[in-house]
């Protein structure tokens, strides 16, 4: 029905800077929430950003605070994250969901997204 497609990811130096695209397609969504989750190996997974429908609210994780941005285009169907001054612990399978349900606001919880892409892997070497 949904399908969300992540590309960008790669190799990089510690301290560089990375772009992420989530890209959305199938049934025509309105009024969703997209979030960014990643997962590193033997972890559970966890949040990173969300960004609502409107793109007026977002949030990022503690662990990356100002580091990373999230944004989406105009037709609200792409969504980016923008990662700078990587850390060796952002090392992850990084994850983009959507959440057709979500008002006004998006959620931090996982629970919350219906949809979700294959993921695309982040490595930083140090």
């Amino acid at each position: 029905q949904v399908q969300l497609a992540e590309s960008g990811g790669g190799l990089v130096q510690a301290g560089g800077s990375l772009s992420l695209s989530c890209a959305v397609s199938g049934r025509t969504l309105t009024w969703y929430s997209v979030g960014w989750f990643r997962q590193a190996p033997g972890k559970e997974r966890e949040f990173v950003a969300a960004i609502s429908w409107s793109g007026l609210s977002t949030y990022n994780s503690d662990s990356v605070k100002a580091r990373f941005t999230i944004s989406r285009d105009s037709a609200k169907i792409t969504v980016y994250l923008r990662m700078t001054n990587l850390k060796s612990e952002d090392t992850a399978v990084y994850y983009c969901a959507a959440d057709p349900k979500s008002g006004p606001s998006a959620s931090r919880s996982e629970l919350a997204y219906d949809y979700w892409g294959q993921g695309t892997q982040v490595t930083v070497s140090s």
